[in-house]
């Protein structure tokens, strides 16, 4: 009696059963995480090109791409600087607000984003242990006056100088506009998950720009975010 010969299954894309192609999916998600569009003006963007895509399918392209592109990325991601910045800035989820926790280095990279409902020292340390996470720890975090962070930085990082004066956390503040101002074409977010999605992808392409990543480099400053996207989408 012959053995049939089992046949290791064949990886296949993500981008697998969709009926669009990996190029369009990815430009619909790129353009709607760089530039302040809605889901609206992306479908209105597409239909110029010739491509009947409606919004609801962007923004489902977007929920579900934007995650599997920053992890397809993060290998190449530069070590963040060892002197950060970490603030909340506040969003509008379905009618309340909601916090969002976020830090930068000192070189503009933006570390990590988190979406809560609650600001707290289980949010707050949920959101350091995500930073420290990131391959490199710092000597040096400033922070806002809150009251959490003095013991939460003391018991996970206790060798770093923590600095909370008044306004010496400006890097971070003014960041908080660029993507406040990526936010406002949204008219209302929805769902938790839906922010910590767009925040996370919006500090993703950010990062690219600004040259924290390891793709892209050998084009020019203004095509890096489309060859780096392109990159991508071979790994993915």
């Amino acid at each position: 009696m012959r053995r049939c010969r089992v046949r290791p299954p064949v990886p296949t894309s993500e981008f697998a059963g969709f009926r669009f192609p990996p190029e369009v999916i990815v430009l619909a998600v790129r353009c709607y995480l760089r530039y302040a569009l809605s889901y609206q003006d992306v479908e209105e963007l597409l239909v110029e090109r010739g491509i009947e895509v409606d919004h609801v399918t962007v923004h489902r392209w977007v929920q579900r791409f934007t995650p599997l592109l920053v992890d397809a990325a993060r290998p190449r991601r530069h070590r963040p600087g060892d002197r950060w910045f970490d603030d909340e800035t506040y969003v509008k989820v379905a009618g309340r607000w909601t916090y969002l926790y976020r830090a930068v280095d000192q070189h503009g990279q933006v570390i990590d984003v988190l979406a809560s409902t609650r600001r707290d020292q289980s949010a707050a340390r949920r959101f350091l242990t995500g930073t420290l996470s990131h391959g490199r720890r710092p000597v040096e975090v400033t922070t806002d006056k809150a009251p959490v962070y003095p013991r939460l930085l003391d018991e996970l990082v206790p060798e770093a100088c923590h600095v909370d004066a008044a306004r010496e956390n400006n890097r971070i503040e003014s960041d908080h506009g660029r993507l406040k101002a990526r936010l406002c074409p949204m008219r209302g977010l929805k769902r938790l998950r839906s922010v910590q999605t767009i925040s996370a992808g919006h500090a993703f392409v950010q990062n690219i720009r600004r040259g924290h990543y390891e793709l892209g480099i050998d084009t020019a400053p203004h095509t890096r975010l489309t060859a780096a996207f392109t990159e991508l989408t071979l790994t993915i």
